[in-house]
């Protein structure tokens, strides 16, 4: 008789950024990584990388993947990466007994009901209503979107790509950044400007206006520049997190999200100072006669580093 644990492979591969995880019997993650999706050509590259470096008695049987982007049948194209896979050649590459592939934010959207509070930051007001739908969104490099609804006594997630509809702008400001980013067929979608790519975005469309030489920043160097003063990169940020409260609520409103809004996604916690004071609140509430219905739904920041990889160990079975 051995004592053998089993191991079970979970990954949520993001449009920058990969996290792998082993997690055991008991639903325990183990041997998190971190890895810059840069360094790979695609899906099997990371995770073939991860688990050679693990032992070979803890190769696993069954793996849950969360990616950036839709999952519609067995091709799967990654939206902000130029990585493609199939679903049945990947689990018979990586030896699989099993492979379920979801939506990153389907992923975090199941963490929801397993997070502490010290994982998470309230922003504003409201009392979550018991047994509602929560909604999760999140800029990265992309903008994410699901909905965690109750069915029965079980929850399911309704995941889609919410982060592609049409921006809704509300001042002078927004109006002017987004007529200039409209693409040949007079869109704007959402996460041309709520995203990490989408700060940097409107700040260069904002430095053009004002006749500035347009220097390339990333969007931690528009985060910085925005904490040291610098007058376009905090308008640009003030757009950015106007834009998200304005977004949030709709889908609140859409969603029926009494039981909460949650902000995932690597930007906004490494700024939650001026998060937290900013219009975001104000906008998520600015809805007409509907405010006081936003105003007793509570929104939250996502401190916990991987909830994606919560929810994935949900998603295998694990408790």
């Amino acid at each position: 008789m051995t004592n053998e644990r089993r191991m079970d492979l979970i990954a949520d591969i993001g449009g920058t950024h990969s996290r792998c995880a082993l997690i055991d019997d008991t639903g325990r993650p183990l041997a998190v990584e971190i890895y810059e999706n840069r360094d790979f050509d695609g899906v099997r590259a990371v995770l073939e990388h991860y688990l050679a470096q693990r032992r070979e008695s803890d190769r696993p049987h069954e793996a849950a993947i969360a990616i950036a982007g839709p999952i519609v049948g067995d091709r799967v194209a990654m939206t902000n990466l130029p990585w493609r896979f199939s679903q049945s050649e990947l689990k018979k590459e990586l030896g699989l007994q099993r492979l379920i592939v979801i939506n990153d934010f389907a992923a975090v959207a199941w963490s929801l009901p397993l997070l502490a509070r010290t994982q998470l930051q309230s922003v504003g007001g409201g009392q979550a209503a018991p047994r509602e739908p929560l909604a999760v969104l999140g800029p990265g490099s992309g903008l994410g979107v699901a909905i965690l609804v109750p069915v029965a006594d079980t929850w399911t997630v309704l995941s889609g790509e919410g982060g592609n509809v049409a921006v809704a702008t509300t001042t002078p400001a927004e109006a002017a950044v987004v007529e200039t980013l409209r693409d040949a067929d007079g869109y704007c979608a959402a996460e041309t400007l709520i995203s990490g790519p989408g700060l940097a975005r409107a700040y260069a469309v904002l430095a053009e206006r004002a006749g500035q030489d347009v220097t390339a920043l990333t969007p931690a160097a528009v985060s910085a520049a925005a904490e040291r003063g610098d007058a376009l990169a905090v308008e640009a940020r003030s757009i950015f997190f106007g834009l998200l409260g304005g977004l949030a609520g709709d889908i609140a409103l859409t969603t029926g999200a009494r039981g909460g809004v949650y902000i995932a996604g690597g930007i906004v916690p490494r700024m939650l100072t001026s998060f937290t004071n900013s219009a975001f609140r104000e906008r998520f509430e600015a809805k007409g006669r509907y405010r006081n219905y936003l105003a007793a739904i509570p929104t939250y920041v996502i401190t916990a580093a991987t909830p994606a990889l919560t929810g994935l160990c949900k998603v295998l079975g694990h408790r």
